[in-house]
């Protein structure tokens, strides 16, 4: 990869990322409102709505990475980030911020791959624990295979009895306290020598029956693309919020089904009563009987009555929906709110917007990029009735010429939004500031 497209690439990955902050928030409260609203609905819709979230989290930034570098946005030849129609001081503000994060985009890059690797790595080492766990646990059980063997026979039947036609394996572990799922295509149960020894059958039964469960519904693979999100978008706490949601319903969902295999709730409720009196380790890379909050699964599986809103839970949530309605409003109306030019008329009841959409795509001049410039100029534009411009001047320069000339060329090809007068296109000028940084 050549230095021109490397450069391209982090400077779009770079914008992606910070944009995901508000595109996760938006994504977080949407959700918040929908689960609320959702409260009395099953368990398996709840989960959608979130797995669709996580999903959305991903995909918002990929496309916007995409597009950037299909456009070729990210990179510092190209790299122009206009500010229009705003008064001198926020321009000067959002300019000073704008270059700042571009000037430091690699760093900023470079420390979210240093710890989105790191979390990969962790990720890595649970996978490696969670492949050689089953033949660990099988040459240690070498000398109890009469236990193995008839705890593997009451797996088998109770996961014909689930309508699994696939083998599960059990494995016997010493060194792990709460039964886990593992492995997709040839899925395993780990189970805790302690509880084979300490549990009653019938209740580690119903725990086998509930990891059964996360068989059933292929979770130890869902849960695998749920890692991969957390450690790439790891610095977003709305992908944690809504991915330990996403753990949360899956665990309600292996409980409705073991409960109903079993035609015994009250079996799986005193189960996991035994669990929550002690300590247990958590394996995100597998699925735990752990997950959740097993106060309140054990309270739905002994009374499964319709829950009321609680609106001091719901209050964080409305907050964070009417903080960003407020700044969605605040953005919107900035430019109408904003100190026109003095050749405006004063009656004007809309500014005249430029359409970025209508601009091609600018250049950085190359003896500009050699010599290292970067400025800011501001101009104003003469836009007619019909959106085109017919006049222009330079407000503040840049410091050089060819900046000057070549963001005012720009612009001339650009088509803006009439300004209006009581609903009807006025001509009117259009201050608009560029500003141009090298990556």
């Amino acid at each position: 990869m050549s230095a021109g497209l490397a450069g391209s690439f982090v400077g779009s990955l770079g914008w992606a990322l910070l944009h995901f902050v508000w595109q996760g928030a938006l994504i977080g409260c949407a959700t918040a409102v929908l689960l609320v609203a959702l409260r009395n609905a099953r368990p398996e819709t709840r989960y959608a709505v979130a797995c669709g979230a996580l999903l959305l989290c991903i995909a918002w930034p990929a496309a916007n990475l995409a597009l950037m570098l299909h456009d070729g946005r990210g990179s510092p030849s190209v790299r122009l980030l206009a500010l229009v129609r705003a008064p001198e001081v926020t321009l000067r503000e959002a300019a000073g911020l704008l270059g700042w994060v571009q000037h430091h985009l690699a760093w900023i890059v470079g420390a979210w791959a240093a710890c989105a690797a790191a979390l990969g790595l962790r990720m890595a080492l649970g996978l490696l624990w969670i492949v050689r766990a089953p033949g660990a646990a099988e040459r240690a059980a070498a000398d109890d295979r009469d236990e193995q063997r008839a705890w593997q026979a009451r797996l088998s039947q109770l996961a014909a009895r689930c309508g699994l036609d696939r083998h599960v394996r059990l494995r016997i572990v010493d060194s792990l306290a709460s039964p886990i799922t593992a492995g997709f295509w040839r899925p395993v149960v780990l189970v805790p020598a302690a509880l084979v020894t300490g549990m009653p059958p019938a209740l580690l039964e119903a725990l086998l029956a509930h990891e059964l469960g996360h068989v059933r519904r292929h979770d130890y693979l869902v849960n695998l693309v749920q890692n991969v999100i957390e450690a790439l978008l790891f610095y977003h706490p709305a992908v944690w919020w809504i991915s330990h949601r996403i753990r949360h319903e899956r665990e309600q969902i292996a409980d409705d089904f073991a409960a109903s295999r079993l035609g015994e709730p009250r079996r799986l409720a005193r189960a996991l009563s035994e669990l929550e009196r002690l300590q247990f380790s958590r394996h995100h890379l597998a699925q735990a009987a752990t997950g959740g909050d097993l106060a309140a699964r054990i309270r739905r599986l002994l009374r499964p009555d319709p829950q009321g809103l609680d609106w001091r839970a719901a209050i964080p949530v409305l907050g964070l929906v009417l903080a960003c309605a407020a700044s969605a409003h605040a953005l919107a109306t900035r430019g109408d709110t904003a100190t026109a030019s003095t050749a405006a008329p004063s009656d004007v009841t809309r500014r005249a917007m430029l359409d970025f959409a209508t601009c091609r795509k600018p250049h950085y001049p190359q003896a500009d990029i050699a010599a290292g410039h970067e400025g800011a100029v501001t101009m104003d534009f003469l836009v007619d009735a019909t959106g085109t411009v017919t006049a222009s001047k330079i407000l503040q320069s840049s410091g050089y010429a060819s900046l000057d000339e070549a963001a005012r060329g720009v612009l001339h090809q650009c088509h803006f939004r009439p300004a209006l007068r009581h609903g009807q296109p006025v001509s009117a000028w259009a201050p608009v500031k560029y500003v141009w940084t090298l990556g």
